[in-house]
């Protein structure tokens, strides 16, 4: 069984602290978080047989850097499940000192970019994340499909810390969809897994609103209702994401079953999963009374947040929209008088209660401003990990496709650093020869990912390549086949 180790690394001290060879294939990724700023160079130190009893495959310093202690064809002593370990690639990432060990945005990018590489280099086009110790246990994961899982299953401590654990789902999401994958983050059923409201269980306040504040930025992009208003709404109808039918049903907004102007487009409720629990409703007089009722039953904190704009966008009273006038108002103020004047809430204090919540968190801060999109710059470097050979930064894709073009061996990169263009290249002799040590190297109708697989596969062996073409996918170009059977990605062969 053969392994490649990633491209990525820049920094290499091996550790003997490994239990030799797998005996599985890979198809498990996990991510830890190692408390503290530090460097790869000190990961490298950590793993010392002199020093702590462990080890882990790859680590993520501070600056983004990624160093490898252990080969990816041995096991590292990252985890605790024997199991796990014969199928796991196990990454250390630079964390706060404290609850809930957040990493900086560096780390976290380039996790998502070594998550990537390591289901390209497998063959993978999808990562799960299932949520749940018992389901990843017994889940035997497609073909193309690699699992997230974590370190808190197996020992009694918070790693990776709630910070981390409470994306899971986002890096499932944003890794399968640099793969090109189908439905992304989900369990093999089709069902969405993103952010469970169970992580906001062991946060404080304040961490609940630091790691859901990029959720409601990222719905108003989408949406036109302000993040702020969004968020002091999940703040109270939720408790922080803690209430009973948050993490019970991912349910962050109090949204029922059945509720009045229902039929708006846009919905995620599946329309059939409930919660059903007793809840209290305020009389116009202010006195209150208690009711069971059925409430919608989420996938995942991302659905809830979805549907309920989507609800406030659509829900009509009549012809008219219940909630006119939200989509674009910039005027907290005003957002928040418009919903509760549509009859969101029965609470005779609603907006008070909402302006409170915003103005003590300052959530304006979450509000996108202007335009509302931030710049996407395109860099153009020879590799992603390589910062210093960069030509540029570009806010236009074509702008940095044609620097690449005038630079060959440069490609342009994506702010998660995804190779997404690859420039030209310039005199091919052809035909030559590569060798294929993969089995499964997938064979495409054009020169890039964005063509169709052919559904077939080289098998290991020696083939001939007659014409070469720069595509996005592939960082050394693609090779059309002799045979005729298509082009495929040249940065898995190896030229004779």
């Amino acid at each position: 069984m053969a392994y490649t180790n990633s491209s990525l690394v820049s920094y290499t001290k091996l550790s003997p602290n490994h239990s030799g060879q797998r005996t599985h294939s890979i198809d498990r990724i996990t991510p830890h978080c190692v408390v503290g700023q530090c460097s790869v160079e000190t990961l490298g130190n950590i793993f010392l047989p002199t020093s702590r009893q462990a080890s882990c495959n790859y680590g993520i310093g501070v600056d983004g850097r990624v160093g490898m202690y252990v080969e990816e064809k041995n096991r590292s002593w990252c985890s605790s499940s024997s199991a796990n370990d014969q199928r796991a690639i196990t990454i250390e990432c630079a964390s706060d000192t404290t609850e809930p060990y957040a990493f900086k945005d560096v780390v976290y990018q380039k996790l998502i970019t070594l998550c990537v590489d390591i289901c390209k280099r497998n063959g993978k086009k999808k990562l799960l994340w299932l949520g749940d110790k018992d389901k990843t246990l017994s889940y035997e994961p497609k073909s193309d499909e690699m699992v997230l899982t974590v370190h808190r299953w197996f020992a009694n401590k918070s790693c990776p810390g709630n910070w981390m654990y409470a994306r899971m789902g986002d890096l499932a999401e944003k890794v399968t969809a640099a793969l090109g994958g189908g439905a992304s983050g989900t369990d093999g059923s089709g069902s969405a897994q993103g952010t469970q409201a169970s992580a906001f269980s062991g946060l404080s306040e304040a961490d609940v609103v630091k790691s859901v504040g990029a959720l409601f930025t990222a719905d108003q992009k989408k949406t036109g209702i302000l993040a702020s208003v969004s968020m002091a709404q999940f703040i109270l109808e939720s408790g922080y994401g803690k209430s009973e039918l948050a993490q019970n049903a991912n349910n962050v907004f109090g949204m029922k079953c059945s509720l009045s102007g229902n039929t708006w487009s846009g919905s995620t409720w599946d329309g059939k999963s409930k919660y059903t629990k007793q809840t209290k409703e305020q009389n116009a007089d202010g006195s209150y009374e208690t009711i069971t009722a059925d409430f919608r039953k989420y996938p995942c904190v991302e659905d809830s947040i979805t549907d309920h704009s989507a609800y406030l966008l659509g829900a009509k009273n009549g012809n008219k929209l219940r909630y006119d006038g939200l989509k674009g108002c910039t005027d907290y103020k005003k957002a928040v008088q418009i919903i509760k004047d549509g009859g969101y809430a029965t609470s005779l204090t609603y907006v008070e209660n909402l302006c409170s919540i915003i103005e003590r968190w300052s959530l304006t801060q979450y509000d996108v401003k202007e335009s509302g999109t931030a710049i996407a710059w395109y860099r153009v470097r020879k590799t992603w990990a390589d910062s210093k050979s960069q030509k540029g930064a570009y806010k236009i894709l074509d702008n940095a496709k044609k620097c690449a073009d005038a630079n060959p061996g440069y490609s342009v990169f994506d702010v998660n650093g995804v190779n997404i263009y690859t420039s030209k290249t310039t005199t091919v002799e052809v035909p030559f020869l590569v060798k294929v040590s993969i089995s499964n190297l997938n064979i495409r109708k054009g020169p890039g990912t964005d063509y169709d697989r052919t559904g077939k596969f080289t098998s290991i062996g020696v083939f001939t390549i007659v014409e070469v073409k720069s595509g996005k996918g592939a960082t050394a170009g693609w090779g059309r086949l002799k045979s005729g059977a298509g082009w495929i990605s040249l940065d898995y062969t190896t030229k004779i």
